[in-house]
């Protein structure tokens, strides 16, 4: 009887988080706007591919050859043949300016030299800024102008060819939302879950209802545990839409087995409300909480998380770091599950890490919480 009663009780409690979660247009605004938001944005704009590259060609040679090597650059999906036939000078102009990423230089004896040495040379002038990208316009370059040689003259080709066949596993069609939606997904529910629970204890604090709290029959756990269920179940709606919106919008297959990955994503939807509420117990305002949950775990989770900046890169340092990060574990069984469609036995280890990180920071969360009642 008194068991029914706690239950009555808290499901009263919980009823009153989800009429002050409804009233507060701020709170819905951050929990479904920003997610949608945050997937489009990311999604569109966010990709490793680089497109639209704007360039020029200074053509000396002006023949049959020249003309079809111009024409197959700019029939490229990859560049943008701004200008042919500048003078160098106005070419470095344009490098200062940021207009141009790479030019081309075709030399006056282009078509005479392969006729008759079998071998010319062509002078690739690229952006070196960002070597990243520098490395990509030149690896560009280069596969045009060979697939151009091996069209236009194939009986120059060598006694022998190797002739690689590229097969992309997981991503057969190119998509480049695909390497960034888990990444996407571990910081949406990461920063979202975080900060609206990062709020819920101090909010209490500051409005003096704590006290009321204080003095209630209701036991710490239950409190947590009220002022969590509304948001968890909320965010798994969240969930929800920012998986429809990545099948529907992006054009994102999920491979694996969808429960699977619902239930993953339950407990790491536990995992980041349990950091927020013990946020909550240690910050005595809301602007220090919303600071510590926001710039404190987007760095982080943009970091240490790989889908931005790889992990093998970093000093060993930083990547022992990036084990303390709930939002990495959750983007290796996003990729596993939705993007190879491996099962459980495959993801088991990250799952219990993010288990024990749940266990964890709720354990935490609610021992700071006792301290604060006595």
């Amino acid at each position: 009887m008194a068991e029914s009663k706690k239950m009555k009780q808290l499901a009263v409690f919980i009823r009153k988080e989800f009429y002050h979660v409804f009233r507060d247009k701020r709170t819905l605004l951050i929990l479904f706007g920003l997610p949608v938001v945050q997937i489009i944005l990311f999604g569109f704009a966010l990709t490793s591919e680089v497109r639209n590259i704007h360039m020029a060609i200074i053509d000396q040679a002006h023949d049959r050859d020249s003309r079809l090597l111009i024409e197959k650059m700019a029939a490229s999906d990859y560049f943008v043949v701004e200008t042919v036939n500048m003078h160098m000078q106005q070419i470095e102009t344009a490098f200062k300016e940021g207009k141009l990423k790479c030019a081309l230089l075709i030399p006056a004896a282009f078509e005479r030299d392969l006729n008759r040495d079998q071998q010319t040379t062509l002078q690739l002038l690229v952006d070196g800024t960002d070597p990243n990208i520098a490395k990509t316009i030149t690896n560009y370059l280069t596969i045009i102008i060979r697939d151009f040689q091996t069209q236009r003259y194939p009986e120059q080709a060598l006694p022998y060819q190797i002739v690689p066949e590229i097969r992309m596993l997981y991503n057969e069609e190119g998509n480049g939302s695909l390497n960034f939606i888990p990444g996407v997904m571990a910081l949406i529910l990461m920063i979202v879950c975080t900060t609206l629970t990062s709020v819920a204890i101090v909010k209490e604090k500051e409005s003096g209802t704590m006290e009321i709290l204080l003095v209630s029959p209701f036991k710490p756990v239950w409190v947590l545990i009220a002022k969590a269920v509304p948001y968890l179940l909320l965010s798994m709606l969240n969930f929800i839409v920012i998986l429809l919106l990545s099948v529907y919008l992006l054009n994102v297959e999920i491979r694996g087995n969808i429960v699977l990955l619902f239930l993953e994503s339950t407990l790491f939807i536990i995992t980041c409300l349990s950091l927020g509420l013990l946020i909550s117990n240690v910050t005595n305002s809301q602007q220090t909480a919303l600071l510590i949950s926001l710039m404190g775990m987007m760095l982080p989770t943009l970091i240490f998380t790989g889908f931005i900046m790889p992990l093998e890169n970093m000093p060993v340092f930083f990547q022992v770091i990036s084990h303390l990060v709930p939002s990495r574990w959750y983007y290796l069984i996003v990729k596993a599950v939705m993007l190879k469609g491996l099962g459980f036995n495959y993801v088991w280890k990250e799952t219990l890490v993010l288990a024990a990180m749940a266990i964890g920071l709720l354990s935490l969360a609610l021992w700071k919480f006792k301290i604060r009642l006595q």
